[in-house]
């Protein structure tokens, strides 16, 4: 496979767009830190998915899954995340990608698991700074012209639809209602932190449905069940919550469909 071609594939997109983002959030805010951390947690990423691959005898393939979970693990974490922090949490990650797997697929994004283990484990501060949340409010028109790319070149716009139009109305009830902190989760770097998830972490075609109709309760069920959780108890882990329900969705839901028809 040439340059060219492997750009035009749906890893290629991402990772073209999550390095312009590394690029543009870093020059802007002239802090390198962020840079520094991506080379970290790609490296560490690539060598542990290498690792497990060769272990396990797999194909030897290039490690560009890997290279995604880094930098979305490196564009969510502080910058001032120590380096050690950074590596363990893409090892949490990679090790989920291989070791909590169904036929050779994982079962949760390993990104959005090994995020949610670093929250509970080290404590990690979470600026999503790779989504411009700390940029001018109009430096979102490069995500959104990223993430659109990316949700169309693997087709995941009923998921991404269903997600943010179920996530915003219930954040807006939740709002009138006066139910937890609903306000600021439509403020910066919130809203910039849901945009870059909905478009970028919820679209993984390994651990979503590829169907529409799924795809529409995949994003439904993981938005009432990330809000929720936000209403509850705050901070940004709802979001990987969600993400993570919605992965057991798109693992249980398949065999339930089996068992039916069985018994049928």
């Amino acid at each position: 496979m040439t340059v060219n071609q492997w750009i035009k594939t749906p890893k290629g997109y991402v990772i073209v767009s999550l390095i312009a983002f590394l690029l543009i959030a870093s020059i802007w805010s002239l802090d390198i830190r962020g840079i520094y951390n991506s080379i970290i947690a790609v490296v560490v990423s690539s060598a542990v998915d290498t690792l497990c691959s060769r272990i396990a005898k797999r194909k030897r393939m290039m490690p560009d899954g890997a290279v995604i979970t880094g930098l979305i693990i490196a564009l969510i974490l502080s910058t001032t995340s120590s380096w050690y922090i950074v590596a363990a949490t893409s090892i949490i990650a990679i090790l989920s990608k291989h070791f909590l797997a169904h036929k050779k697929k994982p079962i949760f994004n390993p990104a959005a698991f090994g995020l949610l283990l670093s929250i509970l484990f080290f404590r990690t501060g979470q600026s999503w700074w790779g989504a411009f949340g700390d940029l001018p409010t109009w430096t979102v028109v490069f995500l959104l012209i990223g993430g659109y790319m990316v949700t169309n070149r693997v087709n995941k716009f009923p998921q991404v639809f269903s997600f943010l139009g179920t996530y915003f109305i219930l954040l807006l009830i939740m709002g009138f209602i006066d139910v937890g902190d609903a306000t600021n989760a439509l403020r910066s770097p919130f809203i910039n932190a849901s945009l870059f998830f909905a478009l970028f972490m919820l679209t993984d075609p390994p651990t979503s449905p590829a169907k529409n109709k799924d795809q529409v309760i995949f994003g439904i069920l993981s938005a009432i069940m990330g809000t929720v959780i936000y209403g509850i108890f705050g901070g940004l882990m709802y979001l990987f919550i969600g993400l993570l329900i919605g992965n057991l969705y798109h693992l249980l839901v398949p065999k339930l469909r089996n068992a039916t028809r069985y018994i049928n």
